[in-house]
């Protein structure tokens, strides 16, 4: 078994405690802080069972490895999750889902942009954030807090070879859609009712240049104002919710 792990902040502690109480060691809570959220979050662990351990602020920064815990962090065990993208499309075909949603992140390395992301993608459901292992951004204690526990629901899968990867989803009928600020269409004009990857590359950079050529299609945001681009979180926004827009529009 692989050793315990941390999480920190109301929200990513908040999600274990719904989605997986018993992979909960021990919640460590600032014994000073006794405010109505506290005591909301207090109330929801002990009807979870969880074991409960009073801290001060110092114990919690340092088991956190950060001054934004909140007030509370949580040991916890690693909760089983699919092991692959090929898992879990595999998956998703056998429970019915034909038209997944994926959203793929070329060169995001900032953990903030990253948490950001994820939690966009848990709020628009998609089934999946892929991005390359080398030059992006691994699932670290910030980012989960960041995430505000989508970390711990949305698959997020770290890949060899990214360009590959993309032409493996082409394989299973899944349309390759990237965002470029220079592109003719707009995200507005695409159908994304079907089965779609997005891909959206680091803020200023951009997609490589070789992800830029595996895609289907290229689209832009359309831009209204002084600013050239969008944060790749708000961008990702941007597409996700487009694609759930026109998919709630078409049930």
């Amino acid at each position: 078994m692989s050793s315990p792990k941390v999480l920190f902040g109301f929200h990513a502690v908040g999600v274990r405690l719904k989605t997986a109480p018993q992979s909960i060691v021990e919640i460590y809570y600032e014994a000073s802080r006794r405010d109505a959220r506290m005591r909301q979050f207090l109330d929801r662990a002990r009807s979870a069972g969880a074991k409960l351990v009073e801290a001060d602020g110092e114990r919690l920064a340092k088991l956190a490895g950060s001054h934004g815990h909140q007030g509370v962090a949580a040991r916890v065990e690693a909760t089983k999750q699919v092991t692959s993208l090929d898992e879990l499309l595999e998956n998703l075909e056998e429970s019915g889902v034909k038209n997944p949603l994926l959203l793929v992140l070329d060169g995001v390395t900032d953990p903030h942009n990253l948490g950001a992301c994820l939690r966009v993608a848990d709020g628009a459901g998609a089934h999946a954030v892929i991005a390359p292992k080398d030059h992006a951004a691994g699932i670290n204690a910030t980012v989960a807090k960041v995430a505000s526990g989508a970390a711990e629901t949305v698959p997020y899968f770290m890949v060899t070879n990214l360009a590959r990867t993309l032409n493996e989803l082409k394989e299973r009928n899944i349309w390759i859609i990237g965002t470029s600020g220079d592109a003719e269409k707009n995200i507005y004009q695409m159908d994304l009712k079907g089965p779609v990857a997005l891909v959206l590359g680091a803020e200023g950079d951009g997609m490589r240049q070789l992800t830029r050529k595996t895609c289907d299609e290229l689209v832009s945001i359309p831009m209204q104002g002084a600013v050239e681009s969008l944060n790749v979180s708000v961008a990702s926004g941007v597409c996700l919710f487009e694609a759930v827009r026109q998919r709630i529009a078409a049930a």
